[in-house]
């Protein structure tokens, strides 16, 4: 099992940035795909990207493709995911979450383990 502890969340104006942080610990973070999700206010929890287990393949929702980019370090046992050009509508909080398998995922089912998650809150 994978313990995640997400960071880096707060409030920014909209068309500011931010970047996420989730620190794993455990010793199959290196075999696992990766992904962020976000939850807003009175929605469900939608999986936003994905990354494989060796950053080489990643997946990016319609809604944030071109702003928002993951990445990870196998090396410090962290995922990031950089957020720019951000928008009221990105507001939620946004959660690090292992999956149960190497290869990207695109589903919400594949993630086993999740973090706290971590508030972003963007002003117009």
């Amino acid at each position: 099992q994978v313990q995640l502890v997400e960071s880096g969340g707060g409030l920014v104006q909209a068309g500011g940035s931010l970047r996420l942080s989730c620190a794993a610990s455990g010793r199959t973070f290196r075999n696992n795909a990766m992904g962020w999700f976000r939850q807003a206010p009175g929605k469900e929890r939608e999986l936003v990207t994905s990354i494989n287990w060796n950053g080489f393949s990643t997946y990016y929702a319609d809604s944030v493709k071109g702003r928002f980019t993951i990445s990870r370090d196998n090396a410090k046992n962290t995922v990031y995911l950089q957020v720019t050009n951000l928008k009221p509508e990105d507001t939620a909080v946004y959660y690090c979450a292992a999956s149960r398998h190497a290869w990207v995922a695109r589903t919400s089912v594949d993630f086993v383990s999740w973090g706290q998650g971590t508030q972003v809150t963007v002003s117009s």
